[in-house]
């Protein structure tokens, strides 16, 4: 049997939040021929950066989550906002988070974050030989800490549960997996980035 997208019924805005609509959604089976009911979350789409010196030390953030009413080790990121596109936003949120900014900027990839029920996409870029430029532009919901780790300790940071957040482990696999010497030509090894 072959796959085939779902018949859209009907669709409507039901309610519309700061970071994202609420969206009913009727959609017809095309296997069963029944119609079910959705709930999609309508969300901007969302970026992350991986921050990296020229010493190959990552700039991460510990931040609280209110969603876990804890705190959670992070790279920078945030949603696209206005007519910015994922790269402007990527360089905006490292600069205003962490006071770091990019000597060079390089897209990685992207993800769904949950297409079960979210619309969005996170896109995650890689900021290369990133300095210090400034101090924090937190606004009033954040309350973030900049750390620096050696790119080394980022894969023990994962398996020891240090780093939990899906959308960061995600960006990191992408890197990973991207730039490893063995998995690629590209100029720049696992553990350094000016080979």
């Amino acid at each position: 049997m072959s796959l085939k997208p779902w018949k859209l019924i009907s669709t409507r805005l039901n309610e519309s939040f700061r970071i994202f609509n609420l969206r009913p959604d009727q959609a017809l089976s095309p296997r069963t021929n029944q119609t079910h009911d959705f709930y999609i979350l309508e969300s901007k789409d969302w970026v992350n950066i991986i921050p990296i010196t020229k010493e190959n030390q990552v700039v991460l953030i510990r931040q609280y989550r209110h969603g876990i009413r804890d705190m959670t080790l992070e790279i920078p990121g945030g949603i696209v906002e206005g007519n910015d596109s994922p790269e402007e936003a990527a360089r905006r949120e490292l600069r205003e988070e962490t006071g770091y900014q990019e000597s060079e900027i390089i897209r990685l990839g992207y993800v769904h974050p949950n297409p079960a029920f979210l619309s969005n996409r996170c896109y995650t870029y890689l900021g290369r030989e990133v300095y210090l430029a400034g101090g924090q532009d937190q606004d009033d919901k954040e309350d973030i800490e900049v750390l620096l780790r050696p790119l080394e300790e980022i894969p023990q940071l994962i398996r020891d549960r240090q780093i939990t957040h899906s959308l960061v482990l995600a960006a990191f696999y992408h890197f990973f997996m991207d730039y490893h010497p063995t998995h690629s030509k590209k100029p720049y090894g696992v553990f350094s980035l000016t080979e």
